[in-house]
């Protein structure tokens, strides 16, 4: 993991301390965190986007666009996972409560990455 730009779906206003949000879609923000060989060097959060039109890819689109290459979550859908798997994104299964208990969960190589048997239902 020399550098990598994480996002995690959060409650507001986003950061370390933020609580996860259990719903990747209908997350308040994105914390996004650069980390360069093993440090996290920036930590800021996006608003996340109404995906009513475009349905769930509209937050993969949007994260792509901001160079995301990995995201810590609870659960997803299908559709969404195929569109992370398809814009080079790998999808990892989160724990803890915080943002921070999630990275430092990717920092000490604790998160497995999501498969499609761990798809939820519905989306």
């Amino acid at each position: 993991m020399s550098k990598n730009r994480i996002a995690i779906p959060s409650e507001n206003p986003g950061g370390l301390k933020a609580q996860r949000s259990g719903h990747f879609g209908r997350c308040d923000v994105f914390t996004i965190i650069d980390i360069e060989q093993g440090v996290i060097k920036d930590v800021h959060a996006i608003s996340n986007v109404d995906h009513t039109e475009g349905g769930c890819l509209v937050p993969v689109n949007l994260l792509a666009e901001q160079g995301v290459n990995g995201i810590i979550v609870s659960g997803m859908g299908l559709r969404p996972l195929m569109g992370f798997k398809n814009a080079g994104i790998k999808v990892y299964l989160g724990e803890g409560v915080t943002v921070e208990d999630s990275i430092n969960g990717l920092l000490q190589d604790k998160l497995s990455m999501m498969t499609e048997e761990y798809v939820c239902g519905g989306h």
